[in-house]
Formats: structure tokens, C-alpha cells, sequence
């Protein structure tokens, strides 16, 4: 349902939010081992998420990726997914159609349509502080499964 970047993008924000709350910073080769993604890869994802203002590079030896803890309950899911995959995920045809509509639907038009529809509501619901914590219990992500 989304790219490779776009998955990689979404472990990589949550990963740099989790260290984040622990104060750290941390680099693409850190971030792209935890996430199991190839560095380079990584890297033009953390460039692009940086260009448009989801996650924060500070440069110098102690320097590294951030998110400002205070950000955290304002980045929902949706932000990510928009930066990396557009907002296609919320009209694309489920069969990858071009002329798929509610005029001339594909057999699977209007079950897609209520999917779309609720991920888009699970994505615009869920902050990265809410991925993060449960009842203000931190959950500790194992990201690279």
C-alpha cells in the first residue's frame, strides 16, 4: 500500500522521535541499522523528511537527527505519509486503474473506498507522541523485525 520509502520514511521518524525522548541524536547509519534499511536509501528518505520539515539534521560532531520533543503530538502519520507519497493513497484506484471513479468504478471501487477512507482517519488520528505512548507509558519499539 505504501513505497519502500514511505515505510522506511515512517519507521525512520518514529525511531528518531523515540530517541528523541531519550535526548539523543543520531545519524543515518544508525538510524538506517535500526530500521533495516540500506544507509544510502536512508539517507535521501532523512534528506527529504528534513526538506520539509519533519525531522530536524544538526550538523557538526555532535550533530544528528532530532525531533523537538514538543513536536511530537503535532506530526501525525498523515504528515509522513504526504511528504513521501503524496495523497494519491487517498484516491488511487485499489486495481492501479488510471480511469477508476465513482462513474465508471473497478469491481473493487467502492470496497477501496471505505478503506482509503479509514486509513486516512487511522493516519490523520495518530501523532507520533501516540505511537510512542500508551496511556503515558512509553512503548519501546523494536522497529527492525
Amino acid at each position: 500500500m505504501f513505497s519502500k520509502s514511505c515505510e522506511y520514511g515512517l519507521r525512520a521518524a518514529i525511531f528518531v522521535a523515540e530517541q528523541s525522548t531519550l535526548n539523543l541524536r543520531v545519524g543515518v547509519k544508525a538510524i538506517a541499522e535500526a530500521i533495516g534499511s540500506p544507509e544510502a536509501f536512508t539517507g535521501k528518505i532523512l534528506q527529504n523528511l528534513t526538506k520539509n520539515g519533519i525531522i530536524t539534521s544538526i550538523k557538526g560532531p555532535y550533530g544528528g537527527f532530532v525531533i523537538e520533543p514538543y513536536r511530537l503530538k503535532e506530526l501525525r502519520l498523515s504528515d509522513i505519509v504526504k511528504v513521501l507519497d503524496g495523497d494519491a493513497i487517498y484516491t488511487g484506484c485499489g486495481l492501479g486503474l488510471a480511469q477508476c471513479n465513482a462513474k465508471s468504478p473497478c469491481p473493487l471501487h467502492h470496497k477501496f473506498v471505505a478503506i482509503r477512507n479509514q486509513l486516512k482517519e487511522m493516519l490523520e488520528e495518530n501523532t507520533l507522541h501516540s505511537i510512542l505512548y500508551t496511556d503515558k507509558e512509553k512503548n519501546f519499539l523494536w522497529l527492525k523485525r
